[in-house]
């Protein structure tokens, strides 16, 4: 599995109504992709619940394959998304452990946490503790999706979260809370 994301930042008096009627008008067309755990259609407001440092369209993906990940980066969705913002920068992370329940697209609320990982860190601990977290966070009554996952580029690791109600937690410089417009499912 593989875990992927890019995030447009939008100017601060950005129309974030676009983005919503954007939601609305194209995220069934993921659901059912080939590969495709789910893609959860984030979004952040400058002036907004969560509050967040800018404005942001930044879906979140989890795939089961990279074939599935290239069928979608190399067709007619990310085009469109590109010639209508721009060329993002697409960061990419390996799992090592999801879980979804049925309720999935339920989901309102997403977290994004990511942590860098120190030099010489013992992965295979590191890996064992971060499976755990996600696994203990899976069995909260709230979260509907949980993933644990590193980037061995940046050697950073992230935390991901789909929540049905807004999590007790406050956004930092390490941390995203974002509102989820639409999940799709594979």
């Amino acid at each position: 599995m593989i875990a992927m994301q890019y995030s447009l930042v939008l100017p601060a008096d950005y129309d974030m109504g676009i983005i919503d009627r954007r939601i609305a008008e194209r995220g069934h067309v993921t659901d059912g992709f080939p590969g495709l755990a789910f893609k959860a259609y984030l979004h952040a407001r400058k002036q907004g619940m969560p509050a967040a440092s800018d404005n942001l369209y930044a879906p979140f993906y989890l795939w089961h394959t990279t074939e599935g990940m290239n069928e979608f980066l190399c067709g007619p969705g990310f085009v469109g998304l590109t010639q209508s913002f721009g060329w993002p920068s697409v960061r990419t992370w390996a799992v090592w452990h999801a879980q979804m329940k049925q309720e999935i697209a339920e989901a309102r609320y997403a977290v994004r946490e990511t942590v860098p990982i120190p030099p010489h860190a013992d992965l295979a601990a590191l890996r064992r503790a971060e499976s755990d977290r996600s696994r203990e966070m899976h069995f909260s009554h709230d979260v509907l999706a949980t993933l644990a996952g590193f980037d061995p580029t940046h050697w950073c690791l992230v935390r991901f979260q789909l929540w049905s109600k807004m999590p007790d937690r406050q956004s930092d410089g390490q941390m995203q809370i974002y509102g989820v417009g639409h999940v799709s499912t594979g």
